[in-house]
Order: structure tokens, then C-alpha cells, then sequence
């Protein structure tokens, strides 16, 4: 049975806090971060009829898109939303984690799945994110000790390069040296110059792990002073993850067609799908980002997608937006949108922990719109 912080430290690989804008709340909310976890529930808003359901269904932990405090707060009683939320949430012994604006450019997260929830293929972020930065470690070993070292190295998140990790590259040489009076050589005589079989390796490594790598690195290294440089890698590429996403249909359809596809793909809601463009343009690569897109806008108008999928479009941004000739927009509500993600996050749950852990996705439409008249 895993504890709440192996279940947050998961989550936390896959959309990192660190990615999310420097104006929003995201991480662990409530909880004992040793408490057992053996169910988890998913939903998009933290809201009183979703702790309420989690509450009822005996979870121990509830996952939510949306924060519950975006701003500062000095206290959460029941007077309040949220704060009747939370202690429902903190009554029934669970804990509440949010991945917000770091679960939506990530790989595996929010844009992604919902593109992939109408059908897209060969998807790319629509905004690139630029990799993590990253370091070169290269320290100089004995050879009969490398293994270990690599190991070590390993286990701190060195040599981890996209879906691969334990990535090193190791190169033979000669190391010589002399010990001076008060050293205590692991190989060689004091006084006494000293040649010695070693192995160059070399691993690349995330900058905000860099002291953990290296006082792993040292504690495993047989040497009283181990040879070894860092340095920081001037470009580190850009990444799978990004804002929003960009592909292609498999054929052709028209823009009323590609309408229905998403009526039938997204959860339904009073907000429905509403469109603007021809019905009979024809549509092949398309944009999407989830949730509030309209800050995409100019970008979109300078792509090569016929049509733009979001939600929260404005009046007068989207009326500007078609006067310049460029793809039809189409505008979904903003949770029916987002809750594609959680059958992505629970799909990544049973995966990684199996059936040790139960996990559910919320139904309960928390879009505040109810009905049209």
C-alpha cells in the first residue's frame, strides 16, 4: 500500500510543480503525507459536491485539476465554499493534491488528451516548452568500482534522457597521482608516485538535482578525492511538453462534421459546442488547448491549423480573431474540456501502482452552467 507522499512524488514526476505559472497553487492541499492510499479520486474542481462523493466512496485521496486556494488565505471555516470543501475533505481523512497549469503542458496532460479525445495524431505543443536545464557530470573511477558509481548515479535522477534512464557514456584511461603525507590511498603508497586503471564516466543531469548527484557521487566514490568536473550545458533542447497542441485528423472531414466528432467525444454539458465558420470548411489539422484559450489567439492567427478548439472564447476577441481570415474556432465548455485528462491520470495510476491502489473518475458535472432557456 503506497503512502500519500510516494503517490504525490508520482505525480509530481509527471507534471511537475516547478512547470506550473508562477501565479498559481498547485501540489499537495490536505494530507498526512505518511497516511496509506488505497483509493484515489479524480475531478476537475475541488468543489463541495465532488468532496462529498470522494467522501462517500472512502477515498483517501482526491486529484483535481483545479485549485482549491489560488490565492492566500488566512483560515478555511465552514462559512465558507471552500472552506466547507476542505473540512469535508479533512473530516472524511482526505487528502487533496491539485496539478493545474503544470498538468496542462505536460506531456500526458490536459491539451494532450484532449486532442487525443477528437482524434488527433501527430501532435505537437503549439507553444514549446524549453527542456529542463541540464548539467554534464564526469568524474574518473577505478575500474573495478565504475559499476557501482554508475548505480549511484542513477538512483540520484542522473542519466535519465527522455524515456530512458541509466544513460552513461565510459571511457578508459590511465590516472596517475602521488599520495602526500596525512592521505590515506584507497590504492597506491604515500610518497610514492601511483598509475592506476580508471574509467572515464560521463552522465547528463537536471541543474536542481546537481547536489544531491554529486554528494551521492561522492559518498559512493572509493577515492579520498575523487576526480570530477560539472558542467552546466548551454542549450537543452525543446521538449514534448508545451502549451496546447497541434494535429492532424487521419482524413479530412468538414468543420460541421468535426463539430459533432467533439459533441460526441466531450462530456455533455448545458454549454454545449458552439462554432464559428463555415459548416462545410474543410478541416484536417487542428489546435486545441484546454481550458481559457483566448490568450492563443494571435498565435493562432499566424498557424497553418483550419480550426481552433477551446473554451472561454470572448465576444470581442473572438470577432476580431475571424475579420483576419484565419482557422474557424470552436468553443467548448471548460470542464467538459479538462475532464478528458482524467482518464489519462487514472490510466497512469493502475499502471504504476496496480491493484494496490483503486482509483475513480468523478462524473458529477461541476460546469457552472446548468441549463439553456
Amino acid at each position: 500500500m503506497p503512502a500519500l507522499k510516494d503517490v504525490v512524488e508520482l505525480l509530481h514526476g509527471w507534471y511537475p510543480p516547478g512547470t506550473a505559472e508562477s501565479w498559481d497553487a498547485v501540489g499537495l492541499v490536505l494530507g498526512d503525507p505518511d497516511a496509506e492510499v488505497r483509493r484515489i479520486h479524480l475531478a476537475v474542481d475541488p468543489v463541495l459536491p465532488v468532496a462529498r462523493e470522494a467522501a462517500a466512496w472512502g477515498a483517501d485521496l482526491l486529484v483535481t485539476h483545479h485549485p482549491l486556494f489560488l490565492r492566500p488565505v488566512h483560515g478555511f471555516a465552514a462559512t465558507t465554499p471552500k472552506g466547507r470543501t476542505a473540512g469535508t475533505l479533512a473530516a472524511a481523512g482526505c487528502a487533496l493534491l491539485t496539478a493545474h497549469t503544470n498538468a496542462d503542458r505536460a506531456e500526458g496532460g490536459v491539451s494532450e488528451a484532449l486532442a487525443r479525445a477528437i482524434g488527433l495524431e501527430e501532435l505537437e505543443p503549439l507553444l514549446p516548452g524549453a527542456g529542463e536545464e541540464l548539467d554534464k557530470l564526469t568524474v574518473f573511477v577505478p575500474r573495478d568500482d565504475a559499476g557501482a558509481v554508475r548505480e549511484v548515479l542513477a538512483e540520484a535522477g542522473a542519466g535519465r534522457i527522455g524515456d530512458y534512464d541509466s544513460a552513461s557514456f565510459t571511457t578508459p584511461g590511465e590516472g596517475r597521482f602521488r599520495p602526500q603525507e596525512g592521505a590515506n590511498p584507497t590504492t597506491g603508497t604515500v610518497g610514492e608516485l601511483e598509475v592506476t586503471d580508471e574509467l572515464r564516466v560521463e552522465v547528463v543531469l537536471p541543474r536542481r538535482l546537481r547536489a544531491r548527484i554529486v554528494r551521492g557521487m561522492l559518498a559512493a566514490h572509493p577515492y579520498e578525492e575523487p576526480a570530477y568536473d560539472v558542467v552546466a550545458l548551454a542549450d537543452p533542447g525543446v521538449h514534448a511538453e508545451g502549451t496546447g497542441r497541434a494535429g492532424v485528423l487521419a482524413a479530412a472531414t468538414t468543420l460541421r462534421a468535426f463539430a459533432e466528432r467533439v459533441a460526441e467525444a466531450l462530456p455533455a454539458t448545458a454549454h454545449g459546442v458552439r462554432v464559428a465558420g463555415d459548416p462545410d470548411r474543410e478541416v484536417r489539422r487542428v489546435a486545441v488547448c484546454g481550458g481559457a484559450g483566448d490568450f492563443l489567439l494571435d498565435a493562432m492567427a499566424r498557424t497553418d491549423a483550419d480550426v481552433y478548439l477551446t473554451s472561454d472564447l470572448r465576444h470581442h476577441p473572438a470577432s476580431e480573431f475571424l475579420e483576419k481570415g484565419g482557422p474557424a474556432l470552436v468553443d467548448v465548455a471548460h470542464w467538459a474540456a479538462e475532464w478528458t485528462w482524467l482518464p489519462v491520470v487514472q490510466e497512469r495510476l493502475a499502471e504504476a501502482l496496480g491493484d494496490t491502489v483503486e482509483s475513480r473518475v468523478s462524473t458529477t458535472c461541476t460546469d457552472p452552467w446548468t441549463f439553456r432557456a
